[in-house]
């Protein structure tokens, strides 16, 4: 079996982002998040070790599915909903590749929704990049999987009825070993958790919470807007207490089995009293009321919020395959044709 996706560069010249651009233009929509995604994208692939031969991006349809022409890897344009398959069968095919998927809130959530719990759920070591607009803009502002209830929009003039996924409440119900999410506005951010997705072997799924310029312009204002994304999403890190807040003044605890936001200093509360986040906890229940977190109430979490190491599907599967060659007295073609075979004379 092929090793992972080789972290060691040896004496081949480490990669800079620049080997990673494309002479042509990259065409989306002027100040597109898409943009900074991709030079996220590029910046952590430059700092991965990971050899550019051993790279592959597969997409589906959408604005996000642009993708491998814009970056200078090894990559195939699928179709709607799909791209999850074509990159389950690269990586199972060749597990030392480094197979990255890039695809949208439609792209996954909708047509391909049965192909990305089934990926999650058996753990395929690669990486989802799923582009939240919560908008199908490719086909020019339908609402999608992930719209917020009651959003006017082309195919809902008088709102949708209609209650939204949450990428990561998906990933936590397929069993999920990691899930993170980013916001495209903060660049240095995303390529850290893409570095981390990176690293981590099983299926990665991070959300990016993207702008759509064009047809759901500032649809996260209310976590992203300067003026208030300090106190509107909290950015979490293993290891480190869950504290948010402009004056760093508010924090997260458990209570009474569920999740309160509290200030420091208030009713005797201490930093001792808030939690730490743990991403590799094999218990994901507290990964999973994190991914619930809304406003109002709560901060959106950003951040690797789950990353548990677990037994990759490829692996197993090599295994298996490597345990039954070695019972079998079949050990190749030639000897299952002469198993039954008749000297005729």
């Amino acid at each position: 079996m092929a090793e992972p996706a080789n972290k060691d560069t040896g004496t081949i010249a480490k990669p800079s982002r620049a080997d990673y651009k494309v002479s042509q233009p990259v065409k989306w929509c002027a100040g597109c998040g898409s943009f900074a995604i991709l030079a996220s994208v590029q910046n952590a692939l430059a700092e991965s070790g990971v050899r550019k031969e051993d790279v592959v991006f597969v997409s589906g349809i959408g604005c996000s599915s642009r993708f491998p022409y814009y970056i200078n890897t090894y990559g195939f344009h699928g179709l709607h909903g799909r791209g999850a398959v074509i990159a389950s069968g690269i990586k199972i095919a060749n597990p030392g590749l480094d197979v990255w998927h890039v695809t949208g809130d439609g792209d996954s959530m909708a047509i391909g929704g049965n192909h990305f719990i089934h990926v999650v759920r058996r753990n395929i070591d690669m990486n989802i990049l799923i582009f939240n607009n919560k908008i199908y803009g490719l086909t020019k502002g339908q609402y999608s999987p992930t719209t917020p209830r009651g959003s006017v929009t082309k195919t809902s003039p008088d709102g949708t009825i209609e209650n939204p996924f949450k990428p990561g409440e998906l990933t936590m119900g397929s069993q999920g070993t990691f899930f993170a999410r980013v916001v495209d506005t903060e660049p240095k951010r995303m390529k850290q958790v893409f570095l981390e997705a990176s690293k981590h072997r099983g299926t990665s799924v991070i959300e990016i919470l993207q702008n759509c310029v064009i047809f759901n312009n500032r649809i996260h204002m209310e976590i992203s807007g300067k003026d208030v994304k300090d106190d509107h999403q909290i950015y979490l890190e293993h290891g480190k207490p869950m504290i948010f807040g402009k004056n760093r003044d508010k924090g997260i605890i458990l209570e009474r089995a569920g999740l309160k936001v509290v200030k420091l200093g208030e009713d005797g509360i201490t930093e001792k009293d808030v939690l730490v986040h743990d991403a590799c906890n094999p218990d994901d229940t507290t990964h999973y009321m994190l991914v619930r977190m809304t406003l109002p109430d709560y901060p959106v979490a950003t951040g690797v919020i789950r990353s548990y190491e677990a037994q990759t599907y490829e692996r197993a599967l090599q295994e298996q395959m490597d345990e039954a060659r070695g019972k079998s007295k079949l050990k190749n073609v030639q000897d299952l044709l002469k198993q039954n075979s008749w000297n005729v004379k």
